[in-house]
């Protein structure tokens, strides 16, 4: 039977690549001429309000069925400034949920940041910071990528830290980036020592778009060294991911957690369940691209979806 009242011990906590939530006004300061009314995209105000709506669309659904109510906290990845998150908040499905939000600039050359959206009714901030992440290429030149987003807070009263992530990209097929996303997963790991340093017991949550599978490299080191636990290594299939590339599924998008989210003599916050946010009203719904989600554009063509990523997410039960 389906609840009708919102589940008060069980929340969601989810991760959402948005693909390019910007405004459609000229920064300046960053490479966003592909992103204006003038520009081969063609993106207008209209164009920005719609994808406002079905961003907040997408978020306020995620998990619904199960608590009759949106996530507590979402990682968001892709996003330009404050004003998106400002008007992505008081969207239609979101504005009735108290969310605040947290992002800061990062040196990306396009201007797209990481940014968590937290229910203010369950998660009461205590800090957060902006971690760099001071990457290069092979010449050793400054690859000037997004920051590790830092959030420390009470969820329910109990204390989480949450490390919100979008890793350097892949190039193509033949993939030369490899080591800036161990770079990365190196960079995080050190994190997770800080923390645990000042709080041995502290429950970690790691999310993002790490531009590598769950069996990668650079998610099978930070998983190991740092004895993580990652529910998404049973979800990736040939049938199933969070986005497509040349129509196979990948898995980029992940949430781990420390291990103390398992321990059953927790009396805390333990993990109930993980999955891929993939209903069909997010998908492409017929042709050649059937079941892959349903996007914004595809190169420079418009096609008005949500993004070229499906959420994923976890459960916690108190």
């Amino acid at each position: 039977m389906t609840l009708q009242t919102p589940n008060s011990e069980i929340f969601t906590i989810a991760f959402y690549n948005t693909e390019n939530l910007v405004d459609y006004i000229d920064n300046p300061l960053t490479l966003d001429d592909g992103f204006l009314e003038t520009s081969s995209k063609k993106w207008t105000k209209v164009r920005y309000e719609k994808k406002i709506y079905k961003i907040g669309l997408a978020i306020s659904k995620i998990g619904f069925d199960d608590l009759q109510k949106p996530p507590t906290l979402i990682g968001l990845s892709e996003v330009e400034n404050d004003k998106v998150l400002k008007d992505l908040v008081n969207s239609p499905h979101l504005k009735n949920h108290r969310y605040g939000f947290l992002r800061y600039d990062s040196p990306d050359e396009r201007g797209i940041d990481v940014a968590l959206l937290y229910d203010t009714d369950n998660f009461t901030l205590i800090a957060s910071e902006n971690i760099a992440l001071n990457v290069e290429s092979e010449l050793g030149v400054r690859d000037y990528t997004r920051d590790i987003l830092k959030v420390s807070g009470y969820l329910d009263g109990e204390k989480i830290h949450i490390l919100v992530n979008h890793w350097p990209s892949r190039h193509q097929e033949s993939d030369t980036t490899g080591h800036k996303r161990m770079f990365a997963a190196q960079r995080v790991a050190g994190l997770i020592d800080d923390i645990i340093k000042n709080e041995a017991d502290a429950k970690i949550i790691i999310m993002g778009d790490f531009n590598d599978n769950p069996k990668n490299e650079s998610i099978q080191y930070l998983k190991n060294t740092k004895s993580l636990f990652n529910p998404m290594e049973k979800l990736m299939s040939y049938t199933r991911g969070s986005a497509t590339h040349n129509f196979k599924w990948i898995l980029f998008d992940q949430i781990m957690m420390t291990q103390n989210f398992l321990e059953p003599y927790n009396k805390g916050l333990k993990f109930l369940k993980a999955d891929i946010f993939d209903d069909k009203f997010l998908a492409e719904y017929r042709g050649k691209y059937k079941g892959q989600p349903f996007r914004t554009y595809a190169g420079k063509k418009y096609k008005g979806g949500f993004s070229d990523h499906f959420p994923v997410y976890i459960q916690l039960k108190k």
